[in-house]
């Protein structure tokens, strides 16, 4: 790339989680509607002007958002770039702190900056480009963040502390963000949030994720709605009903259960017990049979002894889950678990529990492969890698998913839905062949 393109380059690294993916891609379309170019992850040597939208919510995520930030502190310090700006959560959690220790970024913003981010560049904010994005994922599929913030008080959390309470987009908002997204060729919206089920409560004082959900799935060239990021307590039971009679709602749920001992779960401020969560599920089973559930579950939090961790591995046995990931607690200053107890359990035994626990799910994963042997399956394509074309199915989200790998002589197109015939498995991968 010439010098001159450089200088009216922006380089907009995203770290951490779908949110702020969203967060970044309204910010470069606000950059291209002010006439520069704007790139995506990229490397030192791509742009003058470099901007990370940071992750603050566990230690991992953390350490990896600093190591980012000195790696480009460093390319300005010896002249590869000229701005740095730091966004996002973690800048919103240690800003003086931040400030103090890598100094030679320009400026650090908040989570909610957007405006004053552009300004600082000596552009433009445009407040006419409502819903307007520039995708960073492939064009068929995309991310709608349904909320900003959060009103739980799970134990482990410090998004509430960042983010804020619960806000709610419009219906008619996010309406006429998703119409946006379908006019430019997304075939799949995937609803994300802090907390999804919560979804209208603040606004019209009552849960609205269905009647959402029937909105969005008007819109022509919408053809599946995926969930993800559901909370347990007081879920909406409609939305069963809505998932089961609308073809484009996919059959599939993201839905953190965290633990199922009800000394953890209280640990935790879950608001519900391991009862009630048994219950849930039985309900999801009997209501949609062939729904992928997707959980997230916690190892190590305080209160975890020996027999709690053994009746999660009873729970992750018994419920079979679809897709399943793994976190270790790690103690976040200022929530409610830091503050109320000690972090006693360690390092290697939340390891342990934590590989024991995916060893358990990789089996479970396998044997649900399996049983797709010889299947037909409707399936979207994302790419393709070298000899195989790459698909999901409607049980798989991209990114933390299985694939579907597909092995033709036909040129297909990506972005494009085909039916696939299941040829063999693997712990977390199929093969297929059109």
């Amino acid at each position: 790339m010439k010098t001159r393109e450089k200088n009216k380059t922006v380089n907009v690294i995203t770290m951490g989680c779908s949110k702020n993916l969203v967060d970044s891609e309204v910010m470069m379309k606000q950059f291209q509607s002010n006439g520069l170019n704007v790139i995506h992850n990229k490397g030192i040597d791509d742009a003058r002007i470099v901007i990370i939208n940071t992750c603050g919510f566990i230690n991992d995520a953390k350490e990896e958002s600093i190591d980012t930030i000195l790696q480009f502190a460093k390319a300005k310090e010896i002249g590869k770039i000229d701005h740095l700006y730091v966004m996002g959560c973690l800048s919103e959690r240690y800003k003086p702190e931040l400030q103090s220790e890598i100094p030679d970024v320009d400026k650090y913003f908040g989570v909610n900056d957007l405006q004053q981010i552009i300004e600082s560049l000596g552009y433009n904010y445009k407040s006419d480009l409502i819903g307007e994005r520039q995708l960073t994922t492939p064009n068929h599929y995309a991310y709608l963040k349904v909320s900003e913030g959060c009103d739980r008080k799970c134990s482990f959390c410090a998004i509430p502390d960042i983010r804020g309470r619960h806000q709610s987009k419009t219906i008619e908002e996010l309406n006429i963000e998703a119409m946006y997204l379908a006019r430019h060729g997304v075939k799949e919206l995937i609803l994300i949030a802090q907390d999804l089920t919560y979804y209208g409560m603040d606004l019209y004082k009552k849960q609205k994720l269905s009647e959402l959900l029937i909105r969005l799935s008007e819109i022509e060239g919408i053809e599946w709605i995926r969930l993800h990021y559901a909370f347990p307590a007081n879920f909406p039971k409609d939305v069963l009903d809505v998932m089961r009679k609308n073809e484009k709602i996919c059959n599939y749920l993201d839905i953190p259960f965290q633990h199922i001992s009800d000394v953890v779960l209280n640990n935790m401020r879950r608001a519900i017990d391991q009862q009630k969560t048994y219950d849930l599920i039985d309900l999801f089973r009997k209501e949609i049979p062939n729904l992928t559930l997707r959980t997230t579950l916690m190892v190590g939090h305080p209160g975890e002894g020996e027999k709690e961790y053994q009746e999660l591995l009873e729970f992750v046995e018994k419920i079979k889950f679809e897709r399943l990931g793994v976190f270790k607690y790690s103690e976040e200053e200022g929530t409610y678990g830091a503050k109320t107890f000690p972090d006693v359990i360690p390092a290697e035994i939340k390891e342990q529990r934590a590989a024991k626990l995916m060893e358990l799910q990789n089996s479970i994963s396998y044997q649900l492969n399996a049983n797709k042997v010889g299947k037909k399956l409707k399936v979207i394509l994302d790419g393709k890698e070298g000899n195989y074309y790459i698909g999901r199915s409607e049980a798989d989200s991209p990114e933390v998913d299985n694939e579907i790998l597909i092995s033709t002589d036909k040129k297909l197109k990506v972005g494009n839905f085909y039916t696939a015939e299941i040829t063999s498995a693997e712990d977390f991968d199929l093969f297929a062949i059109v």
